[in-house]
């Protein structure tokens, strides 16, 4: 399959593209840019200097990949945004680079989805098959495991964490991190509800392993403990499976706290 580039777009000579790739009218492609094989640029959109996208990426019209971090210590920097494989960045979605402090890259993993208006600010880690509903943010330093969905207009403070498989309820403000495999939701006061029951049958999690997480989550949230007494309880589990080892290593590692 050929490149097609439309006759309106700009594509610097230096930038790198992969088999197949289309770039649409009045879209961007800067100097030094790599579009990965099979990758698509929809119109308007632009893809900035230091951004890489691997191969069969959908870049819908007026996004934006790899913008100058949203810094007001960013100077200017040779800062960069790595994307994996066939995500889908929709319509008026953005993308920051990384900044120094923070390593100088924004990473963002395969089988994501992006809906309209999404932000990915500098420095975040996203991993694979997440969505974000529309006009979700993250905020700089932020990180997403693998398998969450985050509910339109929801919003995270920097360098806070949402676990893998969880499941960010909509208008949800996020100032802590939000544990792994869970449901949680809230505004004025965000709580969570309890395991992500529906959201890990559909991945295929087996009984046992919801009975594990089950139990792992009775003790987590008993209001008779406070956070290190139903941490030390987790980490006394035996046997231990691998889905709550995750979970204990997340509570563990927390910076900003977790919510219960």
């Amino acid at each position: 399959m050929e490149t097609r580039i439309h006759s309106s777009a700009l594509v610097d000579p230096s930038a790198e593209l992969g088999q197949g790739v289309e770039v649409g009218a009045f879209a961007v492609v800067e100097a030094g840019a790599r579009l990965g094989d099979f990758t698509s640029v929809g119109h308007h959109a632009v893809v900035h200097t230091g951004s890489s996208l691997g191969s069969k990426n959908k870049v819908f019209p007026h996004c934006v990949v790899g913008g100058a971090p949203q810094d007001l210590k960013y100077a200017g920097q040779a800062t960069r945004i790595v994307i994996g494989n066939e995500n889908m960045l929709r319509e008026f979605t953005t993308f920051s680079r990384g900044t120094e402090e923070g390593g100088g890259v924004t990473r963002i993993g395969d089988h994501n989805l992006f809906m309209a208006n999404t932000h990915v600010a500098h420095d975040c880690v996203v991993g694979d098959d997440i969505v974000m509903a529309n006009c979700a943010t993250l905020a700089g330093h932020c990180e997403v495991g693998s398998h969450a969905v985050v509910a339109g207009l929801s919003g995270m403070h920097q360098r806070s964490r949402i676990g893998t498989y969880a499941m960010v309820g909509g208008l949800s403000r996020l100032a802590k991190d939000v544990p792994p495999f869970s449901m949680t939701n809230g505004c004025d006061e965000v709580k969570v509800y309890g395991l992500n029951k529906l959201g890990l049958r559909r991945r295929n999690f087996s009984r046992e392993d919801l009975l594990a997480l089950e139990t792992a989550y009775r003790l987590y949230q008993d209001p008779l403990l406070n956070f290190s007494q139903a941490l030390a309880q987790l980490e006394a589990l035996d046997p231990m499976t691998e889905h709550v080892k995750v979970l204990v290593e997340f509570l563990k590692t927390s910076d900003r706290g977790v919510y219960r």
